[in-house]
């Protein structure tokens, strides 16, 4: 009995050593495979585990706004839907790439075809269509369609449509700038990308990143211009009524402070929307007033006479010879649009005579011309910074003739940019000062926290503040009676500017071309303390070419809203004078029709009938009101009648006879070889 219990005892513990042993033993494995898993391979497999729940993702900073100088927005970036699909998650669920295609075509604007070539590939990744509309992503969303699937990206998109967007420019499909400020502020706009890891479930959906939680510190930098929303949308709505009135191909229109060198509006037409680029030609997304370039014509005088004053070449008082408007200067004819005799040079930029600047000119040197005009900024950029920028052409002096010398005096032989016509006006208005022209205001970071603010910036000072004072006081007559620009003076304040009525070169068969002209005024207001300076050119104009008749009304209605809209008050007492004042005998004017008051944006339709159609149009341009025209020779009939109160921008219809009339003679073809050709006779145009 003992040693029954002796050997059950002992077996017993054999029992227990034994389980103790393979206890021992898998404790012993265990142990192992623990060292193995996370000391020897640790690394491995801590990477294979990261990879499979974490990503690394390229995260794109949403694009930067553009704003006005006021915050308004011009340019924002929103988030919409694109379609995307997963080929090889299709073909495992079974899914007919080509039967899939249709139903997403019948959805979307996408071609069947190539979708499902698309589709049929073996990847993991294939666009379907970027940027849908709400109403297609919830089409698509409701189609249900396994490995078909939405995702949010950003696109640009430009509230105000085609306002400034000449200046602004367009981006791609990706984001990327293409045109104007968002080409040139691309690296600050766009941002810099980076990696951040997310978590992903077991379907590899991104369900928590805490670096993208901050959506404001995920952004581009901001950029503040310096142009009002309020006056770009002025100049591009008087630009447009001015170029459809006068049946023109094209315009471009600059505002700037003189002050500081600021751009208040560039406004180009014709117009784009630059949330639908593609739609529109290439040549109508061209920022004129930076990339075209021209002959200026008479704009320059201005210029030749304050180099002129202030190298002493001249005299304010000076009596010059124009000699009955013909005169030959190395060996070219020479014309005046009428014959003077003796002119000072206040009237000589009044009256625009062509032989008084070239003789001030020759007087001054070529060498001192080529200076000053160097000093005015032509013949090299700007620095706005805009893509496309053009410097303009002003030979060297070097290589001028006498007749160089002369023409050059007066805008011919030489080319420039808009801008740069409004930055040297600048100069005139603000004392003698070249200003830097500036187009932003500051940049700042998502959060608003300005980064960099521009400064004012004085490049030079061209001429003696005493001289540009001088000027400025003599361009104001170009803008009062007898002046070639009284349609550019405005009610109230004293306006200086500068025609010009300049020919198109012909690059096919050399010379200037015969009936093409450019149309431009220059001006600033008001001129004893000027706030603005605005630059007006128009391209080919056909009904009329004459830079007061065309441009200047344009300057007029521009510099009359923004005055206004600046806080500039007018003189009253200039405003009771210019209503007392005599105004000299001309052709044929509208006949006021008595009407009752008239509200803001509105105006009452001009009499026109019995008015040849010049000055019909002239007269219904004053209103701003837009002819449409059939027939020839005298107003007979127009739709709405006399008296009707419409808003700006409307139609009037205008019937007009036959017969042909001894006072409309002809536009004298002149020779396009000549410096000067001959132009249609009405008092002081150039």
């Amino acid at each position: 009995m003992k040693a029954r219990s002796n050997r059950r005892h002992r077996w017993f513990r054999a029992r227990i050593a034994i389980l103790g042993v393979g206890v021992l033993c898998v404790a012993a494995l265990v142990l192992v495979r623990a060292f193995q898993l996370q000391v020897v391979g640790g690394d491995r497999l801590r990477e294979m585990a990261e990879g499979q729940h974490l990503r690394r993702l390229r995260v794109s900073p949403r694009r930067g706004a553009i704003y006005d100088r006021h915050g308004a927005e011009l340019a924002v970036s929103v988030d919409v839907n694109s379609v995307y699909a997963n080929p090889r998650r299709l073909r495992a669920m079974d899914q007919d790439p080509k039967m899939t295609a249709r139903r997403l075509a019948a959805v979307l604007d996408v071609d069947p075809k190539q979708l499902a070539k698309r589709l049929a590939t073996d990847r993991y990744f294939a666009w379907i269509d970027r940027h849908v509309t709400p109403h297609e992503a919830t089409r698509v969303a409701e189609l249900d369609i396994p490995g078909i699937g939405l995702t949010t990206e950003a696109r640009r998109y430009y509230p105000n449509r085609h306002l400034a967007a000449h200046l602004l420019g367009f981006t791609d499909i990706d984001g990327r700038g293409i045109e104007g400020v968002e080409l040139a502020f691309e690296n600050r706009l766009r941002g810099s990308d980076r990696r951040v890891e997310a978590i992903r479930d077991r379907r590899g959906q991104v369900v928590f990143a805490d670096d993208m939680i901050n959506d404001l510190s995920n952004q581009g930098q901001n950029v503040v211009l310096t142009i009002d929303k309020a006056i770009q949308h002025i100049a591009e709505r008087e630009l447009a009524l001015g170029v459809r009135t006068f049946e023109a191909r094209g315009g471009s229109v600059v505002v700037m402070d003189p002050s500081t060198g600021e751009i208040l509006a560039i406004a180009n037409y014709p117009p784009f929307n630059p949330n639908e680029p593609s739609r529109h030609p290439t040549a109508h997304r061209r920022n004129r007033a930076v990339v075209d370039r021209f002959e200026p014509g008479s704009t320059v005088k201005a210029f030749t006479m304050a180099a002129a004053l202030a190298t002493g070449a001249v005299r304010p008082d000076q009596l010059i010879n124009c000699e009955n408007g013909v005169t030959r200067i190395g060996g070219r004819l020479l014309h005046d649009a009428h014959p003077y005799e003796w002119l000072t040079p206040t009237q000589i930029l009044a009256y625009s005579s062509n032989i008084g600047t070239a003789k001030i000119a020759l007087e001054l040197g070529k060498r001192d011309l080529y200076r000053l005009f160097r000093r005015f900024g032509f013949g090299e950029p700007t620095g706005l910074g805009l893509p496309g920028e053009t410097a303009g052409i002003l030979h060297h002096y070097r290589r001028w003739y006498k007749i160089d010398v002369a023409a050059v005096s007066f805008g011919q032989g030489m080319s420039v940019t808009n801008v740069q016509l409004a930055t040297a006006m600048s100069a005139i208005a603000n004392g003698g000062r070249l200003m830097r022209p500036t187009l932003v205001r500051r940049i700042t970071d998502g959060e608003g926290v300005t980064l960099e603010e521009t400064k004012p910036q004085v490049r030079r000072q061209v001429v003696p503040r005493r001289v540009a004072k001088l000027v400025g006081e003599m361009l104001t007559a170009v803008t009062e009676s007898g002046g070639t620009a009284m349609e550019a003076a405005v009610d109230g304040y004293l306006v200086a500017g500068k025609t010009g009525t300049a020919q198109k070169a012909d690059y096919i068969h050399g010379g200037y071309a015969k009936d093409k002209w450019l149309a431009s005024f220059i001006g600033f207001a008001p001129a004893d303390k000027p706030a603005m300076v605005i630059s007006v050119v128009i391209d080919e104009p056909v009904i009329a070419h004459y830079g007061g008749t065309v441009a200047g009304p344009v300057f007029r209605r521009i510099a009359e809203v923004t005055l206004r809209h600046m806080g500039v008050a007018p003189d009253r007492g200039r405003a009771v004078l210019a209503e007392m004042k005599e105004k000299p005998a001309a052709e044929p004017a509208a006949k006021p029709v008595p009407t009752q008051s008239v509200e803001k944006g509105h105006s009452a339709v001009p009499d026109v009938r019995r008015l040849p159609l010049r000055r019909a149009v002239v007269a219904l341009h004053a209103d701003s009101l837009v002819p449409e025209v059939s027939g020839s020779g005298l107003v007979i009939r127009q739709d709405p009648a006399p008296g009707t109160v419409v808003s700006h921008g409307s139609i009037v219809r205008l019937q007009l006879d036959r017969r042909r009339l001894d006072h409309e003679a002809p536009i004298p073809k002149g020779n396009s070889k000549s410096l000067a050709a001959a132009v249609p006779r009405r008092p002081h145009e150039p």
